[in-house]
């Protein structure tokens, strides 16, 4: 499995490294314009990815701005809905409208941080990702 993490906080991003690389290659970026750069070059090289985690609150281009970005990249290049990538939103932002919103915008799942081990393995098995 290829793996996105896109987390500006350097212990967040982390830990989302060392518990995601057992299970697959995983490529960090550090805001949402890079995140968006890194999915676009993976699909240009033909090495898309199966996972993108994206934390909301990000410099540049937010959480929310890069899950739009990288739908309408999956739209302009005719990815059918069962090729796209799983995208879950790590993130702080609890509350139901930040929840809401992510869906609208068309994440897989969300995932509340603290990030809890068994919950997001349970997430990555209900998304056939493990």
């Amino acid at each position: 499995m290829r793996i996105l993490i896109a987390e500006d906080d350097f212990a967040s991003r982390k830990f989302m490294l060392r518990f995601l690389s057992k299970y697959g290659e995983c490529d960090v970026t550090v805001d949402g314009t890079e995140a968006v750069e890194a999915f676009s070059m993976a699909l240009e090289a033909k090495e898309g990815y199966d996972l993108v985690c994206l934390d909301i609150m990000m410099p540049v281009l937010d959480g929310y701005q890069a899950l739009k970005e990288i739908r309408n990249i999956e739209k302009e290049k005719g990815i059918s809905d069962d090729k796209k990538a799983k995208i879950i939103m790590t993130t702080a932002l609890n509350e139901g409208r930040n929840v809401t919103k992510a869906f609208e915008l068309g994440c897989t799942a969300y995932a509340g941080k603290p990030i809890d081990q068994d919950k997001f393995e349970n997430v990555l098995r209900k998304l056939d990702l493990i």
